[in-house]
C-alpha cells in the first residue's frame, strides 16, 4: 500500500514563503528511509536535511508547493485563516499523488475538525490527521524534509536577491530584527524591493511603526 505524508515549513516567519510538501511511498521505501535516518526535519542539521532531500526525491513520488507572502496575506479576502489556506494546499497535494492513505501533520490541536475538512476534499483515501505526525510517521518525516529544504532554498534566494543576510526570517531572530529595523529606518519597509518578501498581515509588520521590534520578542 502506498501512503502519502504531508507537512509544511515556514508557517510562522515574517519573511519568505510557506512551503508544503507531500511524499508518496510504499512499505519497502518506508523501511529504506528509516534505515537512512529520515526523521522530523526539526531533529536534523541543515546539512543532513539537504542530504536526505536527495534520497527522498529519488525514491518517492513527491510534490512541493511554495506559497508566497502575498498569497498568505490575501487569505483573509477568501475568508480563510492560515490553517485552511494550508489545508487547501494539502488537499491539492493529496489529490495529485497516488496513495490509498494520507497522513498530515495537523495545523490545529482539533484534529477531528481537520480530518473532517480533509475527508470532504480528498475522495476515496483514508485520512489521518495528527499532531506531531512529522515525528511519528516516516512518510510525514520525509515530507517535512522536502518542505524544510525548499523553504531554506527560497530564503537563500531572497538573501541573494536583496543582498542582505536576514537570518531565519522569524521576527524573534536578531538578524531578522536588524534587517527590518534597517529597512524601516531607510523608509523602504513598503517598497516593492523588500515588501514582496514580507507577510504584511503579520502582527509584527502592522505594528512596526508604533513600537520597536524588541517588543515582539
Amino acid at each position: 500500500m502506498r501512503t502519502i505524508g504531508i507537512d509544511e515549513a515556514g508557517r510562522g516567519p515574517i519573511i519568505g514563503p510557506l512551503t508544503i510538501a507531500g511524499v508518496s511511498i510504499d512499505e519497502t521505501v518506508a523501511d529504506m528511509f528509516k534505515k537512512a535516518g529520515v526523521k522530523d526535519s526539526k531533529m536534523l542539521s541543515r546539512r543532513r536535511i539537504f542530504l536526505l532531500e536527495r534520497l527522498v526525491k529519488k525514491e518517492s513520488d513527491n510534490l512541493v508547493l511554495v506559497i508566497e507572502p502575498k498569497k498568505i496575506d490575501e487569505r483573509f479576502h477568501d475568508g480563510k485563516n492560515l490553517n485552511y489556506l494550508e489545508l487547501d494546499h494539502m488537499c491539492e497535494i493529496a489529490n495529485s499523488l497516488t496513495g490509498e492513505r494520507v497522513i498530515v501533520d495537523s495545523p490545529s490541536a482539533n484534529t477531528k475538525k481537520i480530518r473532517d475538512y480533509l475527508i470532504k476534499r480528498i475522495p476515496k483515501k483514508e485520512i489521518i490527521a495528527e499532531n506531531y505526525a512529522d515525528r511519528d510517521y516516516i512518510e510525514v518525516s520525509a515530507a517535512s524534509i522536502l518542505a524544510k529544504a525548499e523553504r531554506e532554498r527560497q530564503v537563500e534566494l531572497i538573501k541573494k536577491e536583496i543582498g542582505y543576510d536576514f537570518g531565519s526570517g522569524y521576527s524573534s531572530d536578531p538578524k531578522t530584527k536588524a534587517f527590518l529595523s534597517l529597512i524601516k529606518s531607510n523608509g523602504k519597509l513598503n517598497s516593492d524591493e523588500y515588501s514582496k518578501y514580507l507577510r504584511k498581515s503579520w502582527f509584527t509588520f502592522k505594528n512596526m511603526n508604533l513600537k520597536t521590534l524588541k517588543d515582539y520578542d
